[in-house]
């Protein structure tokens, strides 16, 4: 696995995102309140480039008649059709065997790396 830095951490502020091109693909580069994560923007239901998808949250397992609202800022909603995937794991809301594919990230002296 190489080793790319593909910025500073002043240039992704927390909430924010950055898609970058490591080795041909695109990665999206995510900061959840401080801790970095990095997506292939490529999602595997029909190939959008799902890092483009708002971040938000979702419904959560409730009960009857109830609507528990949760994961506030962590979930990715994929533009095409709406598929939720948890930015910190890579997988789908509804499917933990569906996933987006994830790369190692690390901050060294204010740069963020990624592995690929």
């Amino acid at each position: 696995m190489a080793r790319h830095a593909i910025a500073g951490i002043e240039d992704i502020p927390p909430g924010g995102r950055k898609i970058v091109k490591i080795e041909g693909r695109e990665v999206g580069v995510f900061n959840l309140g401080g801790t970095f994560y990095a997506l292939k923007n490529v999602c595997p239901h029909q190939g959008a480039r799902v890092c483009l998808g708002k971040v938000s949250g979702t419904t959560l397992p409730s009960r009857v008649h109830e609507y528990d609202y949760g994961l506030v800022g962590q979930i990715l909603r994929c533009p095409w059709h709406g598929w939720e995937y948890d930015v910190t794991t890579g997988r789908s809301v509804f499917d933990p065997n569906v996933k987006v594919v994830t790369y190692p990230v690390a901050v060294e002296d204010g740069q963020i790396f990624v592995s690929i």
